[in-house]
């Protein structure tokens, strides 16, 4: 099995393994704790700051209001309960949605312009 590895090489990896071991362990930890931080600021805090901005957005729903659903469904709301929301699609049409799929508030007459 000598003849695949050389005798130099085999002699050469303990000293390189000797060398590492006194590296600063604070500094091997730099990077995973800067990748953290990177993780924190660029994707965790904003989807957070976005979720609290729609949790807001639903809770202060009103009657009367034209909305747009997830779906792309533009309507104007009915009625409204604790988890669900009665939004009037066309005349005498219906449906009844639950309040976390509405996706934005249209200014007032969105739906007179789209007909």
């Amino acid at each position: 099995m000598s003849f695949f590895i050389s005798d130099a090489i085999a002699e050469a990896a303990p000293a390189a393994t000797g060398a590492a071991q006194t590296a600063d362990p604070l500094a091997s930890l730099l990077l995973p704790i800067g990748l953290v931080v990177l993780f924190y600021f660029f994707l965790i805090r904003p989807q957070s700051k976005r979720q609290k901005e729609h949790r807001k957005l639903v809770d202060e729903l009103q009657k009367g209001e034209e909305v747009l659903t997830s779906g792309g469904i533009l309507g104007k709301i009915t009625g409204i309960s604790d988890d669900f929301i009665i939004l009037e699609i066309a005349d005498n049409v219906s449906i009844r949605i639950q309040r976390s799929a509405i996706q934005t508030i249209m200014p007032k007459g969105t739906i007179k312009d789209q007909k």
